[in-house]
C-alpha cells in the first residue's frame, strides 16, 4: 500500500516593511555559549523603528512594551536578525500590538513556558509568516523537557512591581544598572515601557 505523504507549508507573507528580531544577551557567558547553540537571550521585535518586546510584573495588564530599536534598557544588544517583511503600516503594527495584549498580560510571563522569546516568535510568525531562529529560545525549550531537573523556583512566576524611585533611576539613568537588574528579566522590563 502507497502513503501519499502531504506536506503543510506555511504561508510566507511578503511586504514592503522590514521585520527584525533585535537578540540582546543576559549574561557575558553567551559570549563563549553563542558559538555551540546555546545562550540566555532577550528578544524584541523591530518595524517602523519602534521595537517590541514582553515582559512580567504582577498586574494582569498588558506585558508588552515599546523601546527605542537596538536599546533595550538593562540588556547587551548582541544581533539584529531580518525574519522577513509586512505591508501592515505603523498604525495597523500599534493595533494589531494592541490586540496581541490581551494574550500577553504581565503576569503571565513565565521563563520556560511564554517568555519575551515566545512572544517575539508569534509576533514574526503572525507578521511575516516565519518563525525566529531556534537557538535564540533553545534553552527555554530545554527547560520545558527537563522540568523535573530546574529549580522549583523556575518554575513559578516572580515578579516585583517597580517602585516610584525605581522608576526614576530607570528614566535618569538608563544606562547605569546593576548586575542584578540584568539578571532579572522581569524587573527591568516591568513597567517602564508598557503600552
Amino acid at each position: 500500500m502507497l502513503c501519499k505523504m502531504v506536506t503543510v507549508t506555511r504561508k510566507k507573507r511578503s511586504g514592503s516593511v522590514p521585520v527584525y528580531l533585535n537578540v540582546y544577551d543576559l549574561t557575558p557567558i553567551n559570549g563563549y555559549a553563542y558559538w555551540v547553540g546555546l545562550g540566555v537571550y532577550h528578544s524584541g521585535v523591530q518595524v517602523h523603528s519602534v521595537e517590541y518586546g514582553f515582559g512580567a510584573h504582577e498586574h494582569a495588564t498588558t506585558g508588552i512594551f515599546e523601546v527605542e530599536p537596538k536599546r533595550c534598557p538593562g540588556f547587551t544588544f548582541r544581533k539584529s536578525i531580518l525574519i522577513g517583511r509586512t505591508d501592515l503600516g505603523p498604525r495597523e503594527v500599534r493595533s494589531f500590538m494592541e490586540k496581541l495584549a490581551e494574550e500577553y498580560s504581565g503576569n503571565t510571563y513565565h521563563l520556560i513556558t511564554k517568555n519575551c522569546n515566545h512572544f517575539c516568535n508569534d509576533v514574526c510568525i503572525r507578521l511575516t509568516g516565519k518563525t525566529i531562529p531556534r537557538w535564540v529560545n533553545r534553552l527555554a525549550r530545554l527547560g520545558f523537557f527537563c522540568n523535573c531537573v530546574l529549580p522549583a523556583g523556575l518554575n513559578e512566576t516572580k515578579v516585583r512591581q517597580v517602585r516610584s524611585e525605581d522608576q526614576a533611576i530607570l528614566e535618569g539613568e538608563k544606562k547605569l544598572r546593576s548586575q542584578s537588574s540584568r539578571s532579572n528579566i522581569k524587573a527591568s522590563m516591568s513597567e517602564a515601557f508598557i503600552i
